[in-house]
């Protein structure tokens, strides 16, 4: 990519999440972003952020209406970069047990999202992390705090793994090659959360 040139994102537009305070965040880290639904434009960006709030369930139910599924399945084959935030990273598993209810998720992660037990629940505020030396999300922001609201989380995922612990540990961050994911919420986690969009975006360039 041209120096100086900011690199594109395209928040998925797949009826969940916060999009429009996740297209004001990633624009402040700098990158050109477009909210849209568009399996094309989707797939032709620099990045692709699927953000993601609410049920599992409904989560996938709303990517299979936009041709998500395949979408990010065919940017994870490509080796182009994905950032999962909240339900949009636990979409990127392969089932989610809600109630007693499984659902099948996107499948580009390995293993179960399932109820954290906790005394209570949902688990509402920050958590300090402390990612892996090598982490290229968290660099500059080792040991910060950062900001949580979620019942379910998954327990295991492949690349450079973060965790937190609410009643138990989880996965509080994957990366996986160019797949990157959050269970905590970046744009809600003030100054911490900017640098870690900043460098996600930063690996785009």
């Amino acid at each position: 990519m041209t120096a100086g040139v900011r690199p594109t994102i395209v928040v998925l537009d797949y009826g969940s999440g916060n999009l429009r305070s996740a297209e004001r965040a990633v624009a402040r880290a700098g990158g050109a972003v477009t909210v849209t639904a568009s399996t094309e434009e989707a797939l032709r960006a620099d990045g692709l952020l699927v953000p993601g709030v609410g049920a599992f369930a409904a989560c996938m139910s709303g990517l299979k209406g936009v041709d998500g599924v395949r979408l990010i399945q065919e940017r994870k084959r490509l080796g182009r970069p994905v950032l999962g935030i909240c339900v949009g990273m636990q979409v990127l598993f392969t089932r989610g047990d809600e109630h007693g209810v499984l659902s099948d998720g996107v499948g580009v992660l390995p293993g179960d999202v399932t109820r954290l037990v906790a005394p209570v629940l949902p688990h509402m505020g920050w958590n300090t992390l402390r990612p892996p030396p090598e982490s290229r999300l968290f660099s500059g922001v080792a040991g910060e705090r950062f900001y949580f609201v979620h019942s379910y989380a998954a327990r295991a995922a492949p690349g450079a793994v973060t965790w937190a612990e609410h009643g138990e540990r989880f996965v509080a961050a994957v990366e996986d090659g160019t797949l990157a994911a959050t269970q905590f919420h970046p744009e809600k986690s003030g100054d911490a959360g900017a640098v870690v969009l900043a460098n996600w975006v930063a690996t785009l360039r």
